[in-house]
């Protein structure tokens, strides 16, 4: 069902993206977890295989939580995540099979794409309007608060519908990060996690990036956060926020990578870079994550797996820009290359 599931949505971010999907394979690599990096997945293991067709790739976009309990489970090679794991999943994964290597794979922005009818264009959000909006204080698109920020543009009189993942996700991580710097009053009510309890009226959950973007798209007045390329592939309108400046800044691959050169270094226990300084500076970006095993229990597939990660964290990264994800700044492929480096082959 879930290899259905997979091989459906690459031919469908494929086709968006002009590219033509692959139909055989010999050697399989297997993987699940976070649906943030989905679309760069496709195309990169695409291309992977294009270049070493003994080799398929198999990914289960199912969402981070997921992915971190099929790895640790060990039903799957790589486990991938947008938070690295905490102590208990930590823990977890060491009692299975001993210890985890965790690398930095992609790097992109989530954006707050909206379905406001008779308005397309990118409106402008603060972070103390958005996190009104996701705390429920502000249930209604003509919201005088929403009008101050955006001259002109007339609102209509249209309940907000909080749209948010249902599943464990490292993508609801990096947006509850953000907000939990951004708002005292969502730090303390709420906080960050993968998953979290919506304290909006109106919130309704869906599974995926792809869940999300999909409600947002068919849902008129819904709100919701996803990795920039699900707006783009859905033609879902998305806002410029207001980042640490003062300036509205929309997200782009530039903007994202602005953000990310703020904080040169991450590792799996200091990897946050939301409200980064800089007015070019897009504020709400994250790392994802792959997570393998130190002392790999089949050397055969070991090696496969490793060339494969190797490739992506450093040639592979050529296939972010077709996506809109920023390629890894030099700096963090060397650390992803030196954790690669540890793992006993």
């Amino acid at each position: 069902m879930h290899r259905l599931r997979f091989l459906s949505l690459v031919s469908a971010v494929l086709a968006v993206f002009g590219v033509a999907p692959a139909m055989a394979a010999a050697d399989t690599i297997t993987g699940a977890g976070s649906s943030f990096d989905f679309p760069f997945f496709s195309v990169a293991f695409y291309q992977y295989h294009e270049d070493h067709d003994s080799v398929n790739v198999n990914y289960q976009s199912i969402g981070s939580g997921g992915g971190i309990q099929q790895f640790t489970a060990k039903t799957v090679d790589f486990g991938a995540s947008d938070v690295p794991l905490n102590s208990k999943e930590m823990a977890a994964a060491v009692a299975s099979n001993g210890e985890v290597v965790q690398v930095p794979v992609t790097l992109g922005g989530v954006v707050i794409a909206y379905n406001i009818p008779g308005i397309s264009t990118h409106i402008k959000l603060t972070p103390d309007v958005l996190s009104a909006i996701y705390l429920g204080d502000i249930a209604n698109w003509n919201d005088p608060r929403i009008a101050k920020l955006n001259s002109g543009t007339s609102f209509p009189d249209l309940p907000i519908v909080v749209a948010h993942r249902a599943d464990a996700s490292g993508t609801t991580y990096i947006f509850t990060d953000y907000l939990s710097k951004v708002s005292n009053d969502w730090a303390t009510k709420v906080g960050n996690a993968k998953s979290v309890n919506w304290p909006a009226p109106s919130a309704i959950g869906a599974k995926g990036n792809e869940g999300v973007a999909a409600t947002v798209r068919s849902t008129p007045g819904a709100i919701g956060y996803i990795e920039l390329s699900y707006a783009l592939q859905n033609q879902i309108p998305y806002a410029a926020l207001q980042n640490r400046e003062g300036e509205f800044v929309l997200p782009t691959v530039d903007t994202v990578r602005n953000a990310a050169a703020q904080k040169p270094h991450v590792s799996p226990t200091n990897f946050s870079i939301v409200d980064q300084p800089g007015k070019d500076s897009y504020p709400i970006a994250g790392y994802s994550w792959v997570m393998i095993w130190k002392n790999p229990p089949d050397q055969t597939k070991s090696k496969q797996l490793l060339d494969l990660l190797r490739w992506l964290v450093t040639g592979g990264q050529a296939q972010a820009a077709q996506v809109k994800y920023v390629s890894l700044p030099p700096n963090v492929q060397a650390e992803a290359e030196h954790a690669l480096a540890s793992v006993h082959s």
